[in-house]
């Protein structure tokens, strides 16, 4: 079993930067990838990044040049730095792991929500114009 718990959540104008945190205990083996979703109100939830233990990062194209993941492996706890923030990225944003598969189909359907099997509760992101 794996607990996840998101911070760093808040409020900032556009242009602005926050730095979201996932502090992860359990089963190290069912932490090896780990990603960050989001979902705003009414939509569907996102796949925003994902990393895994080695520090292969994917992110959506959306996000790529404007968040950064990171990782540290000592205190067990995944990054989300986020700058240059626009009003749409407004959504609560949630930590998971547990891909359920290999590294092929990680590198390929990592967006898909169904493939992980852990989550955090979320932090919320608003992001005002």
């Amino acid at each position: 079993q794996v607990q996840l718990v998101e911070s760093g959540g808040g409020s900032v104008q556009t242009g602005g930067s926050l730095r979201l945190s996932c502090a992860a205990s359990g089963s190290a083996y069912s932490r090896y990838y780990m990603g960050w979703f989001r979902q705003a109100s009414g939509k569907e939830r996102e796949g925003v990044a994902t990393i895994d233990s080695a520090g292969n990062t994917f992110y959506a194209d959306s996000m790529k040049g404007r968040f950064t993941l990171s990782q540290d492996n000592g205190n067990n706890t995944l990054y989300l730095q986020m700058n240059s923030l626009k009003p749409e990225d407004t959504a609560m944003y949630y930590c998971a792991t547990g891909f359920r598969y290999g590294g092929t189909l990680w590198r390929r359907d990592w967006r898909e929500r169904d493939n992980w099997i852990f989550w955090g509760q979320g932090t919320q992101v608003t992001v005002s114009s």
